[in-house]
Protein backbone atom coordinates (compact mmCIF):
# COMPACT_ATOMS: atom_id res chain seq x y z
CA UNK A 1 0.00 0.00 0.00
CA UNK A 2 1.52 3.34 -0.96
CA UNK A 3 2.95 5.59 1.91
CA UNK A 4 1.79 9.41 2.34
CA UNK A 5 4.97 11.82 2.40
CA UNK A 6 4.34 13.34 5.47
CA UNK A 7 6.88 15.68 5.11
CA UNK A 8 5.49 17.34 2.25
CA UNK A 9 1.58 17.24 4.17
CA UNK A 10 2.95 19.14 6.78
CA UNK A 11 4.56 21.38 4.88
CA UNK A 12 0.82 22.23 2.93
CA UNK A 13 -0.48 25.38 3.24
CA UNK A 14 -2.71 26.35 6.41
CA UNK A 15 -5.92 26.38 4.30
CA UNK A 16 -5.19 22.57 3.56
CA UNK A 17 -4.74 22.07 6.89
CA UNK A 18 -7.94 23.48 8.11
CA UNK A 19 -9.20 21.00 5.37
CA UNK A 20 -7.60 18.38 7.13
CA UNK A 21 -8.93 19.44 10.32
CA UNK A 22 -12.36 20.03 9.30
CA UNK A 23 -13.41 16.63 7.86
CA UNK A 24 -11.37 14.65 10.58
CA UNK A 25 -13.75 16.52 13.01
CA UNK A 26 -16.51 15.13 11.01
CA UNK A 27 -14.89 11.86 11.42
CA UNK A 28 -14.96 11.36 14.76
CA UNK A 29 -16.90 8.22 15.94
CA UNK A 30 -17.69 8.66 19.96
CA UNK A 31 -18.40 11.96 21.78
CA UNK A 32 -15.09 12.86 23.78
CA UNK A 33 -12.35 12.35 20.70
CA UNK A 34 -9.83 14.65 20.63
CA UNK A 35 -7.88 15.50 18.11
CA UNK A 36 -6.20 19.13 18.74
CA UNK A 37 -4.73 19.05 15.43
CA UNK A 38 -6.84 16.82 13.58
CA UNK A 39 -5.78 13.47 11.32
CA UNK A 40 -4.05 12.86 8.07
CA UNK A 41 -5.62 9.78 6.66
CA UNK A 42 -5.73 7.24 9.09
CA UNK A 43 -2.89 8.98 11.45
CA UNK A 44 -3.89 11.23 14.36
CA UNK A 45 -1.08 13.98 14.38
CA UNK A 46 0.83 14.72 17.50
CA UNK A 47 -0.70 17.33 19.86
CA UNK A 48 1.71 20.32 19.20
CA UNK A 49 3.78 21.56 16.94
CA UNK A 50 7.21 21.15 18.96
CA UNK A 51 6.60 17.67 19.66
CA UNK A 52 6.23 17.16 16.38
CA UNK A 53 8.86 18.71 14.72
CA UNK A 54 10.77 17.20 17.97
CA UNK A 55 9.76 13.61 16.93
CA UNK A 56 10.70 14.30 13.67
CA UNK A 57 13.95 15.70 14.66
CA UNK A 58 14.57 11.95 16.76
CA UNK A 59 13.36 10.26 13.36
CA UNK A 60 15.27 11.65 11.37
CA UNK A 61 18.01 11.20 13.81
CA UNK A 62 17.11 7.38 13.68
CA UNK A 63 16.97 7.25 9.94
CA UNK A 64 21.02 8.65 10.17
CA UNK A 65 21.72 5.96 12.84
CA UNK A 66 20.26 3.42 11.08
CA UNK A 67 21.93 4.03 7.43
CA UNK A 68 25.44 5.87 7.49
CA UNK A 69 26.03 5.46 10.60
CA UNK A 70 24.91 1.57 10.86
CA UNK A 71 27.16 1.29 7.31
CA UNK A 72 30.48 2.66 9.00
CA UNK A 73 30.23 0.42 12.30
CA UNK A 74 29.16 -2.41 9.28
CA UNK A 75 32.83 -1.93 7.54
CA UNK A 76 34.69 -1.22 10.84
CA UNK A 77 33.36 -4.79 11.91
CA UNK A 78 34.43 -6.20 8.70
CA UNK A 79 37.90 -4.78 8.94
CA UNK A 80 38.13 -5.82 12.51
CA UNK A 81 37.49 -9.59 11.34
CA UNK A 82 39.74 -9.60 8.16
CA UNK A 83 42.47 -7.83 10.65
CA UNK A 84 41.95 -10.86 12.80
CA UNK A 85 42.40 -13.31 10.14
CA UNK A 86 38.70 -13.96 10.02
CA UNK A 87 36.00 -14.47 7.86
CA UNK A 88 33.59 -11.97 8.57
CA UNK A 89 30.65 -13.67 6.70
CA UNK A 90 31.10 -17.13 8.27
CA UNK A 91 29.19 -17.74 11.58
CA UNK A 92 30.95 -16.90 14.53
CA UNK A 93 29.86 -17.50 18.31
CA UNK A 94 28.61 -15.23 20.62
CA UNK A 95 31.54 -14.83 22.95
CA UNK A 96 33.85 -14.40 19.77
CA UNK A 97 31.56 -11.62 18.20
CA UNK A 98 31.54 -9.69 21.70
CA UNK A 99 35.36 -9.95 22.49
CA UNK A 100 36.69 -8.85 18.90
CA UNK A 101 33.69 -5.66 18.88
CA UNK A 102 32.54 -4.26 22.07
CA UNK A 103 35.94 -2.67 22.20
CA UNK A 104 36.11 -0.44 18.95
CA UNK A 105 35.06 3.38 19.24
CA UNK A 106 32.71 3.12 16.06
CA UNK A 107 30.64 0.42 16.67
CA UNK A 108 29.97 1.08 20.39
CA UNK A 109 28.83 4.94 19.30
CA UNK A 110 26.73 3.57 16.76
CA UNK A 111 24.84 1.49 19.46
CA UNK A 112 25.34 4.24 22.18
CA UNK A 113 23.69 6.46 19.58
CA UNK A 114 20.51 4.50 18.91
CA UNK A 115 19.88 3.73 22.75
CA UNK A 116 20.03 6.87 23.63
CA UNK A 117 17.63 8.20 20.77
CA UNK A 118 15.51 5.63 21.64
CA UNK A 119 15.12 6.54 25.24
CA UNK A 120 14.98 10.07 24.70
CA UNK A 121 11.88 9.36 22.03
CA UNK A 122 10.21 7.48 24.77
CA UNK A 123 10.62 10.33 27.15
CA UNK A 124 9.06 13.07 25.43
CA UNK A 125 6.05 11.56 24.38
CA UNK A 126 5.52 10.12 27.86
CA UNK A 127 6.04 13.53 29.65
CA UNK A 128 3.44 15.15 27.19
CA UNK A 129 0.49 13.05 27.72
CA UNK A 130 1.35 12.57 31.33
CA UNK A 131 1.41 16.58 31.27
CA UNK A 132 -2.46 16.02 29.79
CA UNK A 133 -3.35 12.67 31.86
CA UNK A 134 -7.28 14.13 32.47
CA UNK A 135 -7.52 15.36 29.11
CA UNK A 136 -6.44 11.82 27.52
CA UNK A 137 -7.77 9.56 30.30
CA UNK A 138 -11.40 11.03 30.06
CA UNK A 139 -11.05 10.56 25.81
CA UNK A 140 -10.28 6.92 26.48
CA UNK A 141 -13.31 6.36 28.86
CA UNK A 142 -15.46 8.08 26.76
CA UNK A 143 -14.56 5.17 24.12
CA UNK A 144 -14.85 2.45 26.33
CA UNK A 145 -18.38 1.38 25.44
CA UNK A 146 -18.22 2.89 22.12
CA UNK A 147 -18.92 0.99 19.04
CA UNK A 148 -18.17 -0.53 16.34
CA UNK A 149 -16.59 -3.41 18.05
CA UNK A 150 -15.79 -4.21 21.93
CA UNK A 151 -13.39 -4.00 24.55
CA UNK A 152 -12.87 -6.30 27.66
CA UNK A 153 -10.62 -4.90 30.54
CA UNK A 154 -9.75 -7.68 32.96
CA UNK A 155 -8.13 -5.63 35.72
CA UNK A 156 -8.32 -8.40 38.24
CA UNK A 157 -6.27 -10.58 36.31
CA UNK A 158 -2.94 -12.28 37.03
CA UNK A 159 -0.39 -10.51 35.26
CA UNK A 160 2.68 -12.61 34.50
CA UNK A 161 5.89 -10.92 35.49
CA UNK A 162 7.32 -11.44 32.10
CA UNK A 163 4.69 -9.77 30.26
CA UNK A 164 5.36 -6.53 32.15
CA UNK A 165 8.92 -6.11 30.98
CA UNK A 166 10.26 -2.57 29.72
CA UNK A 167 10.22 -3.81 26.44
CA UNK A 168 12.26 -1.79 24.00
CA UNK A 169 12.94 0.07 27.20
CA UNK A 170 9.20 1.74 26.88
CA UNK A 171 8.37 2.97 30.27
CA UNK A 172 6.13 1.51 32.01
CA UNK A 173 6.15 -1.66 29.15
CA UNK A 174 2.54 -2.76 27.80
CA UNK A 175 0.90 -3.05 31.21
CA UNK A 176 2.59 -0.60 33.51
CA UNK A 177 1.44 2.86 32.05
CA UNK A 178 -1.94 4.17 31.31
CA UNK A 179 -0.63 5.86 28.12
CA UNK A 180 0.91 2.82 27.21
CA UNK A 181 -0.81 2.69 23.71
CA UNK A 182 -0.53 6.37 23.09
CA UNK A 183 3.62 6.13 23.62
CA UNK A 184 3.71 2.89 21.31
CA UNK A 185 1.75 4.14 18.70
CA UNK A 186 4.01 7.46 18.58
CA UNK A 187 7.11 5.46 19.26
CA UNK A 188 7.06 2.88 16.47
CA UNK A 189 6.18 5.61 13.80
CA UNK A 190 9.69 6.77 14.66
CA UNK A 191 10.79 2.91 15.19
CA UNK A 192 9.28 2.60 11.01
CA UNK A 193 10.76 5.94 10.17
CA UNK A 194 7.32 6.77 9.28
CA UNK A 195 6.86 3.98 7.15
CA UNK A 196 3.74 2.85 8.52
CA UNK A 197 1.58 6.05 10.04
CA UNK A 198 -1.49 4.91 7.70
CA UNK A 199 -0.74 1.42 8.79
CA UNK A 200 0.52 -0.13 5.56
CA UNK A 201 2.86 -2.54 7.21
CA UNK A 202 0.09 -4.30 9.48
CA UNK A 203 -2.63 -3.88 6.21
CA UNK A 204 0.28 -6.04 4.41
CA UNK A 205 0.58 -8.78 7.71
CA UNK A 206 -3.17 -9.03 6.79
CA UNK A 207 -3.28 -8.90 3.24
CA UNK A 208 -0.22 -12.29 3.54
CA UNK A 209 -2.01 -14.25 6.10
CA UNK A 210 -2.98 -17.35 4.34
CA UNK A 211 -6.54 -18.28 4.10
CA UNK A 212 -7.60 -22.23 4.91
CA UNK A 213 -7.94 -23.93 1.71
CA UNK A 214 -11.70 -24.23 1.83
CA UNK A 215 -11.91 -20.65 1.40
CA UNK A 216 -13.94 -20.06 4.38
CA UNK A 217 -13.27 -17.07 6.99
CA UNK A 218 -15.50 -16.57 9.39
CA UNK A 219 -13.18 -15.53 12.20
CA UNK A 220 -9.77 -14.35 12.78
CA UNK A 221 -7.48 -13.79 15.89
CA UNK A 222 -4.49 -11.95 16.26
CA UNK A 223 -2.66 -12.49 19.29
CA UNK A 224 -0.24 -10.04 20.91
CA UNK A 225 -2.25 -7.54 19.21
CA UNK A 226 -0.39 -3.94 20.66
CA UNK A 227 -2.86 -1.28 19.09
CA UNK A 228 -4.33 -3.38 17.03
CA UNK A 229 -3.06 -2.31 13.84
CA UNK A 230 -2.86 -5.80 12.41
CA UNK A 231 -6.32 -6.80 13.96
CA UNK A 232 -8.02 -3.81 11.89
CA UNK A 233 -6.73 -4.98 8.69
CA UNK A 234 -7.77 -8.50 9.29
CA UNK A 235 -11.23 -6.84 9.49
CA UNK A 236 -10.79 -4.43 6.68
CA UNK A 237 -9.74 -7.36 4.04
CA UNK A 238 -12.27 -9.86 5.59
CA UNK A 239 -15.04 -7.63 5.91
CA UNK A 240 -17.68 -10.68 6.95
CA UNK A 241 -15.86 -12.05 9.24
CA UNK A 242 -15.58 -11.20 13.79
CA UNK A 243 -12.25 -10.50 14.30
CA UNK A 244 -10.51 -10.12 17.53
CA UNK A 245 -7.40 -8.44 19.32
CA UNK A 246 -6.05 -9.99 22.50
CA UNK A 247 -3.04 -8.52 24.59
CA UNK A 248 -2.10 -8.29 28.38
CA UNK A 249 -1.43 -4.67 28.02
CA UNK A 250 -4.67 -3.39 29.34
CA UNK A 251 -3.31 0.33 28.33
CA UNK A 252 -2.69 -1.15 24.67
CA UNK A 253 -6.39 -2.69 24.09
CA UNK A 254 -7.85 0.13 25.48
CA UNK A 255 -6.00 2.65 23.07
CA UNK A 256 -6.93 0.04 20.19
CA UNK A 257 -10.04 0.15 20.85
CA UNK A 258 -10.51 3.72 20.79
CA UNK A 259 -8.85 3.83 17.77
CA UNK A 260 -10.43 1.35 16.09
CA UNK A 261 -13.84 3.43 17.37
CA UNK A 262 -12.63 6.57 15.79
CA UNK A 263 -11.98 4.76 12.27
CA UNK A 264 -14.99 3.27 12.59
CA UNK A 265 -13.96 -0.29 11.96
CA UNK A 266 -15.63 -2.66 13.76
CA UNK A 267 -12.94 -5.12 16.06
CA UNK A 268 -13.37 -6.72 19.17
CA UNK A 269 -10.17 -6.28 21.50
CA UNK A 270 -9.53 -8.14 24.46
CA UNK A 271 -7.20 -8.11 28.05
CA UNK A 272 -6.04 -11.58 27.68
CA UNK A 273 -2.80 -13.92 27.47
CA UNK A 274 -1.43 -15.10 24.14
CA UNK A 275 -1.28 -18.59 25.82
CA UNK A 276 -4.72 -18.49 27.35
CA UNK A 277 -7.25 -16.81 25.22
CA UNK A 278 -10.27 -17.82 26.80
CA UNK A 279 -11.78 -18.67 23.18
CA UNK A 280 -13.12 -22.20 22.38
CA UNK A 281 -11.18 -25.10 20.97
CA UNK A 282 -11.72 -25.16 17.09
CA UNK A 283 -13.17 -21.44 16.51
CA UNK A 284 -11.21 -19.76 14.26
CA UNK A 285 -10.04 -19.85 10.47
CA UNK A 286 -7.19 -17.66 10.42
CA UNK A 287 -4.18 -16.61 13.72
CA UNK A 288 -1.67 -13.99 13.29
CA UNK A 289 1.43 -12.65 15.48
CA UNK A 290 3.15 -10.00 14.54
CA UNK A 291 6.52 -9.71 16.21
CA UNK A 292 5.67 -10.78 19.54
CA UNK A 293 7.57 -13.81 19.72
CA UNK A 294 11.19 -12.27 20.73
CA UNK A 295 8.92 -10.48 23.35
CA UNK A 296 8.18 -13.49 25.37
CA UNK A 297 10.03 -16.35 27.22
CA UNK A 298 10.46 -19.20 25.61
CA UNK A 299 7.77 -21.41 27.39
CA UNK A 300 5.72 -18.45 26.80
CA UNK A 301 6.38 -18.98 23.07
CA UNK A 302 5.58 -23.13 23.39
CA UNK A 303 2.37 -22.10 25.30
CA UNK A 304 1.34 -19.58 22.17
CA UNK A 305 1.55 -21.80 19.52
CA UNK A 306 0.03 -24.44 21.56
CA UNK A 307 -2.65 -22.42 21.82
CA UNK A 308 -2.71 -21.28 18.46
CA UNK A 309 -3.57 -24.83 17.16
CA UNK A 310 -6.01 -25.14 20.16
CA UNK A 311 -8.40 -22.18 19.06
CA UNK A 312 -7.90 -22.83 15.84
CA UNK A 313 -10.46 -25.07 13.22
CA UNK A 314 -9.48 -27.74 11.33
CA UNK A 315 -7.89 -26.37 8.53
CA UNK A 316 -7.20 -23.32 9.92
CA UNK A 317 -3.99 -21.68 9.49
CA UNK A 318 -1.66 -19.60 11.77
CA UNK A 319 0.79 -17.56 10.29
CA UNK A 320 3.58 -15.46 13.33
CA UNK A 321 5.67 -13.13 11.13
CA UNK A 322 9.25 -12.06 13.14
CA UNK A 323 12.73 -12.64 12.52
CA UNK A 324 12.89 -16.61 13.36
CA UNK A 325 10.07 -17.28 11.68
CA UNK A 326 11.87 -16.71 8.07
CA UNK A 327 12.18 -19.94 6.12
CA UNK A 328 15.98 -19.14 5.11
CA UNK A 329 17.30 -17.72 8.04
CA UNK A 330 20.31 -15.56 7.67
CA UNK A 331 23.63 -16.48 9.00
CA UNK A 332 24.54 -15.65 12.37
CA UNK A 333 27.52 -13.52 11.28
CA UNK A 334 29.64 -11.32 13.99
CA UNK A 335 27.44 -8.48 12.86
CA UNK A 336 24.22 -10.58 13.24
CA UNK A 337 25.47 -12.10 16.91
CA UNK A 338 26.60 -8.33 17.92
CA UNK A 339 22.99 -6.80 17.04
CA UNK A 340 21.35 -9.85 19.16
CA UNK A 341 23.24 -9.19 22.04
CA UNK A 342 22.95 -5.57 22.34
CA UNK A 343 19.84 -5.64 21.83
CA UNK A 344 19.23 -8.16 24.69
CA UNK A 345 21.72 -5.71 27.01
CA UNK A 346 20.73 -2.37 25.98
CA UNK A 347 17.38 -2.29 24.21
CA UNK A 348 15.59 -4.47 26.93
CA UNK A 349 14.90 -7.45 24.12
CA UNK A 350 15.76 -9.68 26.97
CA UNK A 351 14.47 -12.64 25.64
CA UNK A 352 15.96 -11.89 22.47
CA UNK A 353 19.21 -14.26 22.26
CA UNK A 354 17.13 -18.18 23.22
CA UNK A 355 14.29 -16.71 20.68
CA UNK A 356 17.09 -16.06 18.16
CA UNK A 357 18.52 -19.61 18.71
CA UNK A 358 14.86 -21.47 18.69
CA UNK A 359 13.61 -23.97 16.62
CA UNK A 360 10.10 -22.51 16.01
CA UNK A 361 9.31 -25.40 13.56
CA UNK A 362 10.24 -28.11 15.67
CA UNK A 363 7.97 -26.04 18.26
CA UNK A 364 5.15 -25.57 15.41
CA UNK A 365 5.10 -29.77 14.80
CA UNK A 366 5.40 -30.42 18.20
CA UNK A 367 2.17 -28.63 18.92
CA UNK A 368 0.19 -30.65 15.97
CA UNK A 369 0.67 -28.57 13.16
CA UNK A 370 1.51 -29.18 9.74
CA UNK A 371 4.52 -26.87 8.78
CA UNK A 372 4.45 -24.89 5.46
CA UNK A 373 5.61 -21.84 4.02
CA UNK A 374 3.82 -18.95 2.94
CA UNK A 375 5.15 -15.49 1.12
CA UNK A 376 5.11 -12.20 3.89
CA UNK A 377 4.29 -9.13 3.77
CA UNK A 378 5.20 -6.67 0.93
CA UNK A 379 7.90 -5.11 3.03
CA UNK A 380 9.93 -7.96 4.04
CA UNK A 381 10.89 -8.67 0.21
CA UNK A 382 9.47 -11.22 -0.68
CA UNK A 383 10.69 -13.70 2.02
CA UNK A 384 8.68 -16.93 3.13
CA UNK A 385 7.76 -17.24 6.51
CA UNK A 386 6.31 -20.76 8.34
CA UNK A 387 3.11 -20.96 8.21
CA UNK A 388 1.30 -23.76 10.79
CA UNK A 389 -1.56 -25.82 9.23
CA UNK A 390 -4.11 -27.48 11.85
CA UNK A 391 -4.82 -30.94 9.94
CA UNK A 392 -7.97 -31.93 8.91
Amino acid sequence: MPTLDRRRLLGATAAAGSVFLSSMKAHAKFSGDVQLRGQIGRYERLPTRDLESLEDFRTSLRSFINTDFQRAANRRAVEIFREAGLDPREEVSMEEAISILEADPIIMNQTHAWITNQLAMWRDTQDYFHSQADLYLSEMAAADNAGPGSLELNPGMHIPEYTAWEIHNQPGGYVGDPFAGHMYHHGTNNLWIHLNEQDGMHQSIAESAPVPDDGRVKRCLDMGCAIGQSAMGLKERFPDAEVWGVDIGAPMVRYAHMRAADLGIDVNFAQRLAEDTKFPDDHFDIVTAFILFHEVTIEGAVDIIREAHRVLRPGGKFLAVDGSFLVKQPVKTAAHRWRTWWTDQWNSEVWYMPYDEYDFPKAFRAAGFNVGSTPGPMYSGGQEYIMGIKPT
